[in-house]
């Protein structure tokens, strides 16, 4: 049988998991802004020699666009791991400890603010990558 410390402490590992996920959807939905928003933008200013540059330098940006696909997919698994521990975190009860209490109840908002940006990302991402090139 737990008891209530045992409890909380698995309470908060549990929010500290979906936050620890939340930050790496948001490095792989990164990668979708790199693989095809960051080219699209440097290409409509008029910076093709800067897009040029970049990719002489850091040439896995082409692997990176051609296996888009594979890059998009890859983000959309980690969003929706770290969408369903958010999900199971969210009534997760916080330690009666006030400080423990605060710090979860921080841990919480971040994580969800953190999995609300990798969404953005991924989306304006998913954008440049799938939509936009159809009104070009």
């Amino acid at each position: 049988m737990m008891t209530a410390d045992t409890q909380n402490i698995t309470d908060l590992s549990a929010v500290k998991t979906a936050r620890r996920a939340n930050i790496l959807s948001l490095f792989t939905s990164g990668s979708t802004l790199i693989c095809c928003a960051l080219p699209a933008t440097l290409v409509a200013i008029g910076s093709a020699a800067t897009l040029v540059s970049l990719v002489s330098n850091f040439p896995q940006l082409v692997w990176i666009s051609e296996h888009k696909a594979l890059v998009f997919g890859m983000a959309g698994i980690m969003l929706v791991i770290a969408g369903y521990l958010q999900w199971q975190a969210r009534n997760a009860p916080c330690p009666t400890d006030p400080q423990l209490a605060s710090v979860c109840a921080k841990t919480r908002k971040h994580s969800l603010m953190i999995y609300c940006l990798s969404v953005a990302i991924f989306g304006i991402g998913a954008f440049f990558a799938f939509i936009a090139p159809l009104f070009i």
